[in-house]
């Protein structure tokens, strides 16, 4: 696995609130050691051990970079309204797939239905782009693409299942955590005070309710996968020449 450093500033992630953690009372225990103990603190609510999230965002990101110079593909999944913009900003600069809206169930586990809905979903843009409908018939075709656009614009271009994905809220996203799991996907998870980290293959204890805290995190990785990608172009053009 590539080693490089990332500029992880724990000014930077303090000053983004990714510390902040759920009221003590609402907890999970297995989120013990990324905790600052109670004693060192005043504060009702737990505080995530901020050097703990620089630590395992660098191994994150050193993991998506190393992924992205193979070519591997990315699923950012993030189905909360607050931070719908920042996962579809995210997806869009790392040229990664998204799901920001609704996560529909089977979308991967049910791999073979969802390739059959998406090429539905292709065809009937192509026949929207090519116009020369009726009213009536325009009408009804624009009703059936909002009605997938809502769960399948992020995913139109996905052509096999993802080789890692990104889940920003495990709680919300539960279902999304658990398919990846039962087909073998890794899965790079944000892990708040009331979440449980063995859910994930990979995890990152920070602040998931936060709009700053998650849009620190994504702005780490998708540099990461960037720099991947751009590492992978570099070295087959050397190849070239």
């Amino acid at each position: 696995m590539a080693k490089r450093d990332w500029n992880i500033n724990v000014d930077e992630i303090l000053e983004a609130s990714v510390h902040f953690g759920h009221k003590m009372k609402k907890w999970n225990p297995k989120m013990e050691p990324y905790i600052i103990p109670k004693c060192l603190t005043r504060s009702r609510s737990h505080l995530i051990n901020f050097v703990k999230t620089a630590q395992y965002l660098s191994e994150a990101c050193d993991l998506v970079f190393t992924a992205a110079r193979c070519n591997e593909e990315f699923l950012i999944v993030g189905t909360n309204k607050k931070v719908a913009d920042s996962v579809f900003e995210a997806a869009i600069r790392a040229q990664c797939h998204y799901v920001n809206d609704k996560w529909f169930s089977g979308l991967l586990t049910n791999w073979s239905t969802t390739k059959i809905i998406l090429s539905k979903f292709r065809k009937l843009r192509i026949k929207e782009k090519i116009g020369g409908l009726k009213p009536r018939d325009a009408s009804i075709l624009k009703r059936q693409l909002r009605h997938f656009e809502r769960a399948l614009e992020g995913i139109k271009y996905m052509r096999r299942l993802p080789d890692f994905v990104i889940i920003i809220d495990q709680q919300k996203n539960y279902t999304a955590l658990r398919e990846c799991k039962i087909l073998g996907i890794p899965t790079i998870s944000l892990i708040d005070t009331n979440s449980d980290p063995d859910l994930a293959f990979f995890p990152i204890p920070a602040n998931d309710d936060s709009r700053p805290s998650i849009k620190f995190i994504l702005n780490k990785l998708v540099f990461a996968i960037r720099e991947g990608r751009l590492d992978a172009i570099e070295k087959k053009i050397k190849r070239t020449y």
